[in-house]
């Protein structure tokens, strides 16, 4: 699938947090949830336990048996997927992304925090 990378913001305080966030955000640990899809639950497991491991989330969920319908490369597409929820920080979502980016398979990994 093809979703691109976004972050929502901290509605709670007022602040904003997530992908490009200043330097006075590297420090927040308020909760965050990030939404990320994989192909199949191999490929879930693996990218769950590696973000476990690393650290950048506290706890990944896996929801097999999603379907997603999603433009790419100008098609509609759709496709059966397994859904992760990953629990982090606002100060751990650039890290989240960048481990996404190295080690998802797909060439646009979502990650919508």
């Amino acid at each position: 699938m093809g979703s691109a990378f976004g972050s929502g913001s901290d509605t709670g305080s007022g602040s904003e947090a997530g992908a490009g966030a200043g330097a006075d955000d590297v420090a927040d640990d308020s909760p965050r949830v990030v939404l990320i899809t994989a192909p199949d639950t191999e490929v879930a497991r693996s990218l769950a336990r590696g973000l476990v491991e690393a650290r950048l989330a506290a706890c990944v969920n896996l929801v097999p048996g999603v379907t997603s319908v999603y433009r790419w490369e100008g098609e509609v597409q759709e496709d059966p997927e397994v859904l992760l929820v990953a629990k982090t920080t606002a100060a751990r979502l650039v890290e989240v992304e960048a481990f996404l980016v190295s080690a998802h398979p797909y060439d646009t990994p979502e990650c919508v925090a």
